[in-house]
This record gives C-alpha cells, sequence and structure tokens, in this order.
C-alpha cells in the first residue's frame, strides 16, 4: 500500500474525523477574533464575513459529526 493511498484512508478513518474536527473547530478561534475586531471597528461588513465564516464552521462539523455516526461511532454525542 502506498503513502498516498494510507493518507486518502486516513482522512476517511474515525482519528482522521476527529482530527478534522478538531482544526475545524480551532478555526472558530479565528473567528472571535474577527468578530471583537469587527465590534471594535464598528464595521458591519466584516461582522457579517465573520457570522458567515462561523456558519461555515458549525456546518462543516455538524458534517464531520455525520460522517462518525456513518463509520459506526456512537457514542460521539453521548456525554
Amino acid at each position: 500500500m502506498s503513502a498516498l493511498t494510507k493518507a486518502k484512508g486516513f482522512k476517511k478513518s474515525k482519528t482522521g474525523t476527529y482530527l478534522s474536527i478538531g482544526t475545524t473547530a480551532f478555526g472558530a478561534i479565528n473567528v472571535c477574533k474577527q468578530v471583537k475586531k469587527a465590534r471594535t471597528e464598528h464595521d458591519t461588513l466584516k461582522l457579517i464575513d465573520a457570522a458567515v465564516s462561523a456558519a461555515a464552521i458549525v456546518t462543516g462539523i455538524a458534517l464531520l459529526v455525520r460522517e462518525l455516526k456513518r463509520l459506526g461511532d456512537d457514542d460521539v454525542l453521548q456525554g
């Protein structure tokens, strides 16, 4: 199995999906900074941009959680 094939398989694995959720959630920090800066500058357009970015992050995480469920991990949302 080549390294490229292993890398493509990792993306569809549970570990790869968890890593994707983490990196996507890490993007939320940048969005928070955008919101704070937009509010400080009273820039409505930047605030709208941050809101759209936040919506993209939420959607991305929802898609990844759905992928985890599809992979058979039932404990993702149980707390």
